[in-house]
């Protein structure tokens, strides 16, 4: 086994395209993927991060922000996705309001 680190999502596929990120601690940003390191530290251009709800912070609302070029710290990333091919759906799992 060598001494270098890899890491278990293969990100070079992703490069210079469409992902979402979603953060610890509730953020989630899109962006262009411009580059990672083995720590998942990533660097995303032409970001947009959507505004959560003030009275719900579990839940994000149609708002945005516009932040531009960003670094995503490793620690702080839980899922990285990309935006191509990705539909939200109805939670399917919801009950109906008269059960």
């Amino acid at each position: 086994m060598s001494g270098r680190k890899e890491t278990v999502l293969d990100l070079a596929k992703f490069v210079d395209k469409g992902v979402q990120v979603k953060l610890t601690g509730g953020r989630q940003v899109t962006g262009t993927l411009k580059g990672y390191d083995q720590l998942l530290n990533l660097v995303l251009d032409e970001a947009v991060e959507f505004i959560r709800d003030p009275d719900d912070p579990l839940k994000t609302t149609d708002q945005t922000r516009r932040l531009g070029l960003i670094v995503c710290r490793g620690t702080a990333v839980m899922l990285v996705s990309p935006t191509d091919g990705t539909d939200e759906i109805a939670n399917p799992f919801l009950q109906p309001d008269g059960s």
